[in-house]
């Protein structure tokens, strides 16, 4: 759970800045030069896909190299810290997720703190996941999954992109209310947990839909349900697992920008009225939703809001099932 030191950390880090750091930047009308984004995933997972979908627009907006950077590892914290780390210029932008929420439970340390050591600038989009199999699965819908689950009790896997990511957690929410076994095969990224699961080396995902979605609709993999209470929009055909069977499940994800701690608030106002306005570029909106997701633009306040729910959300979650990551 939060305390109060985090809660007004979040509101106020967006606001608060040394009045010379935004002489100096607005001085050199920022940007002057390119841009990094840092994801702390692998190349082609969603994360990825929405940083280089706005990217691109905020490039053609800025006329300057916005750059994505890849840093994963350690569930999104190798990203985070180098971000943490980075001077409060502007010049680094870390676009991150449920992760954002989660590590500080998961992991016994953090080289980082994910609400004191940024500033909150605006929500990217909210999406779902969506519950996929092979297409040599023997399940074509929820309840036959779960059924062949419980007839092989312990010989079936679920994959994730991670451990603590929205993927294993979700995996992991189901196992609970569907009453099953199943184990939990964490990769680094979901770009590698989906080679796995097209040719049939694990049995199931519960992955985001921006990235799982081409790979349904190219019928490379058979999906199941969508792991929000509403169905996706871009696949009203599909039911939600919860009216599959499973009530009560509802997981979904999100991603979010964040700068460095102390990045002058100028500069936080201009990026958060950029990327809203590219949220809704022609360019960009529909390409998300295609992709199952909903562009969702906030203010820095709605953004720590929104963390400090997911924080209350989860915290107690992953302490009851006693998820725990060894640095």
């Amino acid at each position: 759970m939060l305390n109060r030191r985090h809660v007004i950390g979040l509101t106020a880090a967006s606001l608060a800045a040394p009045s010379v750091l935004v002489s100096h930047a607005f001085g050199a009308a920022w940007p002057s030069k390119p841009v990094r984004v840092i994801v702390p995933f692998p190349p082609g997972g969603a994360t990825d896909v929405t940083a280089r979908l706005v990217g691109n627009r905020l490039q053609e907006v800025w006329g300057q190299g916005v750059v994505i950077e890849n840093k994963p590892g350690a569930g999104g914290n190798i990203g985070a810290e180098a971000a943490a780390r980075s001077d409060p210029d502007g010049y680094t932008l870390f676009i991150v997720g449920p992760g954002q929420a989660t590590n500080k439970f998961l992991y016994p340390s953090l080289s980082y703190d994910p609400v004191a050591d940024f500033a909150p600038v605006s929500l990217l989009i909210l999406q779902p996941n969506i519950m996929c199999v092979p297409n040599s699965s023997p399940a074509k819908s929820v309840q036959e999954f779960i059924a062949h689950c419980k007839a092989n009790p312990g010989k079936v896997s679920y994959a994730s992109s991670g451990n603590g990511t929205s993927l294993h957690l979700g995996g992991e929410l189901f196992k609970r209310l569907a009453k099953l076994e199943m184990t939990h095969v964490p990769y680094r990224g979901a770009a590698p947990a989906l080679n796995d699961l097209i040719p049939g080396r694990v049995d199931v995902i519960f992955d985001n839909a921006p990235s799982i979605l081409p790979h349904v609709q190219s019928n490379s993999v058979r999906a199941l349900g969508a792991t929000t209470a509403k169905r996706i929009p871009a696949l009203p055909q599909l039911p939600t697992i919860a009216e599959s069977g499973v009530p009560g499940f509802d997981v979904a994800s999100w991603f979010a920008l964040f700068v460095p701690v102390k990045t002058p608030k100028d500069i936080v106002a201009k990026l958060n009225a950029d990327i809203r306005a590219a949220l809704e570029h022609p360019s960009v909106k529909p390409r998300l939703l295609d992709l199952g997701a909903e562009p969702a633009g906030s203010t820095p306040e709605e953004l720590a809001q929104h963390l400090k729910r997911e924080m209350d959300k989860w915290g107690p979650v992953i302490t009851e099932a006693k998820i725990r990551i060894e640095n």
